[in-house]
């Protein structure tokens, strides 16, 4: 594995092996690479958990970050994606870590760089660290993928978590289900469409979706109490949902539209499960890519705890 850009050509063992050797780091501890490496953090889009996730597992594992903000950059200048990234990589970056908002930028750009890229989203197109946390959140819960009912509800035309977390669930055996209003079906995902309300009856995982205006032409509207009714995860929906089942949604969260408030924190919802474990996923990707490419070698586990909530 050379890049880590997208779920969807990843085979069964390679998703269960980053897996696997995410648990290996919950458990076990922490392993620090013993020589000095540079990892660039190339956020040309907002965000919060991705970023900052991506920056404490580069920290804990002894990793040193470049600093980057797209506003102050050469950007401005006229500088493009692709020569900002052969920039970093000429002063000693030997990681990229790149979100995007151009569908497939982040693909393209893998296929011309000789340092490793890790995908942190690319416009609508995929979010594959996203997707492996969700997997390990899943992972967690169930211990495994097979036969699992998985439902995901919300702006799916729109939802790079859509399309990675689909692909991969699809590879690992489970059955995948879409819900959505008409105007925010993708007919390129060929999963089923099912209303919300026989979704949350059947389904292992409920997982929402942010309603992501900034991504529609239309600039539309939304009625937040309408939205929620029609098609959100309200308190009578919750009722219905398996007694086992668990409620993801890969933030930020609009509490309100998309899931009522009172459910974000309830014992259903793994939410901040989630955020908690994207920072030992994205250090299972960054280590399992630099001991593929032979980049540094870690010492042996030194039994810290990756949680960075406790």
């Amino acid at each position: 594995m050379n890049h880590f850009v997208s779920m969807k050509n990843l085979s069964e063992h390679e998703m269960l092996q980053l897996i696997k050797l995410t648990n290996d780091f919950e458990i076990n501890g922490i392993p620090h690479f013993n020589e000095k490496i540079f990892a660039a953090n190339l956020f040309f889009e907002p965000s919060t958990r991705t970023k900052m996730s991506f920056v404490v597992a580069q920290k804990k594992l002894g990793i040193e970050t470049l600093d980057f903000h797209a506003e102050a950059s050469s950007l401005l200048k006229g500088e493009s994606m692709y020569d900002t990234a052969k920039t970093f990589e000429a002063i000693g970056a030997q990681l990229l870590v790149v979100r995007h908002p151009e569908d497939h930028a982040v693909q393209e750009l893998a296929k011309r760089m000789t340092i490793p890229v890790i995908n942190a989203g690319d416009g609508s197109g995929e979010h594959p660290t996203q997707s492996l946390l969700d997997l390990y959140t899943m992972y967690q819960e169930f211990q495994s993928f097979k036969g699992l009912n998985v439902v995901i509800i919300g702006d799916i035309k729109h939802s790079r978590v859509a399309r990675s977390n689909a692909y991969a669930l699809k590879t690992l055996g489970a059955n995948v289900y879409l819900s959505t209003k008409k105007e925010w079906q993708d007919e390129t995902l060929d999963f089923p469409y099912i209303d919300i309300d026989d979704a949350v009856a059947i389904s292992d995982v409920v997982m929402l979706l942010r309603v992501q205006l900034e991504r529609h032409q239309d600039n539309e509207l939304l009625n937040d109490a309408a939205y929620l009714e029609q098609y959100g995860l309200t308190k009578k929906r919750e009722q219905n949902m398996l007694r086992h089942a668990i409620i993801m949604h890969p933030a930020p969260v609009n509490r309100g539209v998309e899931i009522d408030s009172d459910l974000v924190e309830s014992k259903r919802s793994r939410i901040f499960k989630q955020m908690e474990n994207g920072v030992v996923a994205r250090m299972a990707i960054i280590y399992h890519l630099f001991q593929t490419r032979g980049i540094g070698h870690a010492t042996a586990f030194n039994k810290r705890k990756t949680s960075i909530s406790k």
